[in-house]
């Protein structure tokens, strides 16, 4: 039976207050083009506009008030959290109640899903209903422009009926204010209106952004918006195909895995946030609102396992559209509508959450080789059409490239999966994941030719198996250690790696494969937690792998890994417990960060994360509706070489 997202174990419960909300205490909304952060006051603390990766115009979560906000409440709770704070239905519609000695008021919170009709812009909604007694509502408008720092130029804007709108401009972003009262300035701390709402009636109050050269928007039209957004996510989860155990949170991560995709373009960020810490305090903070190819492609991947395949279809179209035609110019990240320059910057005006800095925006990651990445490419390109996605024929052509790409390169260090600002080494999963283009792409032009359509020129397959074996006999004698019987993190290294874990995944060797259980074990002797959480690495070894001071949480997406890990290789239970546990690690909204701190007893990192997402979701489907073991792993390998035989 699934665990309850809210039913933390005592040992884990947040063992300290900091400044600001705890990220269990975060609510997000998305409408495919951006992102909110709404913690329990009723506070919008982070959302940037138009689109993921723009400025952000409520930036408290990485500072203080007088960095962005919008807050609305009941007045008489005072910035007091709601009594009641849940989700309406399956998508991502909030809802908040404050129970009062007037009376009790509630607001459902959403963003519609951007279309043609949005014109580009994104609206949330604030739908103030009062459910008992009359109650006094306060919504103070606080937005700061350019990451906190400009409060904008305000004016007001005609609307049909008599009313009028407040709206705020500063360069290229305008926000727009409909409510049922102006909202005026307070002291140079925003804009405030007041309004009572009484059982039965309701109130809206709803902000607009938008591009400052658009024209003005319509007034808007909260109930149909809102009835438009519960239909949409209603329909888009219905059309999930899985009906089997913990599809609850299946449905879940799945929603914010498509909150995280950008409609208008099919780019997909890692999360809407930049520089929540992994290392609360610590240095270790960066930008994770731009499309990853790996991290899109894990993201794609459990999408594809639950019958969604338009996301993946729009994100190939953009895929194309970025990488243009030098493969010899690839990244491994870009922004969400293909550009390339990503320049990192430090903001020194934000204090950083829970006092973190330094705030980063862009990631001078985008310049970095990371030879995994054609792995994980590759598999996401095949499995798509595995799974019925139409053939492409430039996709196709892209296929062979990349794997061409892998026989030119697998040679060359890199800075791998962990993105390392230390020197580039052999990783041993770079390497592995190279093998995984190859042999995907070996599975692929077979399947194809059985089917009519030749992708490869006449000898390339032959070459290609070629090449798989050349890699697999390397890394099998550089990258395994046979005294402790594991691999290692490099060649020549006595570390570990949890990205290892994945050798099941690719299928690098059967899972009876005794260095393959050997690295399993060992990972678990040297990279868990006191919880049993798994760890990426020791960042506290000599300090040269990431070039990094300070340590970091765990890495829940590496944890379910390990849930995977020791289900193929028949420890079913042991990674049915650990599933139950890394469950109890959601917040009460189901959502999880990209890493857990044991120390502090809570998540941290940037939030919502799809790489711990989607590998819940990946685990998951380990279990049928029956409760009986999954016996195929989708993107192992169909056609075994000598290679990969077990020793």
């Amino acid at each position: 039976m699934s665990a309850s997202p809210t039913a933390l174990t005592p040992a884990l419960r947040p063992a300290s207050a900091v400044a600001g909300p705890l990220l269990e205490d975060l609510a997000v909304l998305g409408d495919m083009g951006t992102a909110a952060l709404i913690d329990r006051t009723g506070t919008v603390g982070w959302m940037c506009g138009p689109d993921f990766d723009s400025d952000a115009h409520f930036a408290r979560l990485l500072g203080c008030e007088a960095n962005g906000h919008w807050t609305l409440a009941a007045t008489a709770a005072d910035r007091r959290a709601a009594d009641r704070t849940e989700w309406s239905g399956e998508g991502l519609v909030l809802r908040q109640e404050w129970d009062t000695k007037s009376g009790t008021v509630r607001v459902t919170t959403f963003m519609p899903p951007r279309g043609a009709a949005s014109a580009g812009h994104s609206r949330l909604h604030r739908i103030v209903e009062g459910v008992t007694g009359t109650v006094a509502v306060t919504s103070r408008f606080a937005p700061a422009f350019g990451y906190g720092r400009d409060s904008g130029r305000a004016r007001l804007l005609d609307r049909p009926g008599g009313r009028q709108a407040l709206m705020v401009t500063s360069g290229p972003v305008t926000l727009v204010l409909d409510g049922p009262r102006v909202h005026r300035r307070d002291h140079g701390l925003g804009w405030v209106a007041q309004f009572e709402v009484s059982a039965g009636h309701q109130v809206a109050v709803t902000l607009t952004v938008q591009d400052t050269h658009r024209p003005a928007p319509p007034a808007p039209n909260p109930a149909v918006d809102l009835t438009a957004t519960e239909t949409m996510w209603a329909a888009w989860v219905s059309a999930c195909t899985y009906q089997g155990p913990y599809r609850e949170a299946v449905a879940r991560s799945a929603t914010v895995l498509k909150a995280l995709t950008h409609a208008a373009t099919g780019g997909i960020v890692a999360a809407p946030t930049t520089s929540l810490p992994e290392d609360l305090g610590g240095v270790r903070n960066w930008d994770y609102r731009y499309t990853w190819l790996r991290d899109a492609a894990i993201t794609l991947r459990p999408l594809i396992d639950l019958g969604h395949l338009q996301e993946v279809r729009a994100w190939r179209r953009w895929l194309l559209h970025a990488v243009g035609g030098d493969l010899a110019q690839l990244q491994i990240m870009y922004g969400i509508d293909g550009r390339r320059d990503l320049p990192e910057r430090e903001l020194p005006w934000l204090d950083g959450y829970a006092q973190s800095r330094p705030v980063r925006v862009g990631n001078g990651a985008a310049g970095q080789f990371q030879l995994d990445v054609y792995g994980w490419v590759v598999d996401v390109l095949v499995h798509a059409e595995e799974a019925g996605l139409e053939p492409d024929p430039e996709a196709d052509a892209l296929l062979v490239a990349l794997v061409g790409e892998v026989g030119r390169r697998w040679q060359e260090p890199d800075e791998g999966i962990w993105e390392v600002r230390g020197p580039r080494r052999h990783f041993v999963h770079s390497k592995m994941t190279a093998w995984w283009a190859v042999n995907r792409a070996i599975t692929w032009a077979v399947q194809a030719e059985r089917a009519g359509r030749v992708v490869a020129a006449p000898g390339v397959v032959e070459e290609w198996r070629l090449l798989r074996e050349a890699i697999h006999a390397e890394v099998c004698a550089k990258g395994y250690d046979p005294q402790r019987n594991t691999f290692t993190q490099y060649y020549g290294s006595t570390e570990l790696d949890a990205s290892l874990l994945l050798i099941t995944e690719m299928g690098f060797l059967p899972p009876d494969d005794k260095r393959l259980i050997g690295t399993i074990e060992a990972i678990q002797h040297d990279l868990l937690d006191e919880h049993g959480f798994v760890e990426r690495y020791r960042t506290s070894v000599d300090g040269t792998v990431d070039g990094l001071p300070g340590g970091e949480g765990a890495f829940l997406g590496c944890s379910f890994h390990l849930v995977r890990a020791l289900f193929l290789i028949g420890r079913r239970e042991e990674a049915h417990e650990l599933f139950e546990r890394l469950l109890n690690l959601r917040s009460p909204l189901g959502l999880l960060a990209e890493e857990w701190d044991a120390r502090a007893g809570r998540q941290v990192g940037n939030f919502p994360q799809a790489f711990s997402h989607a590998p819940l979701i990946d685990a998951a489907l380990l279990w049928n509706e029956a409760g009986a073991p999954v016996t195929t792993v989708p993107g192992q390998r169909t056609e075994q070489s000598p290679a990969v035989t077990s020793r």
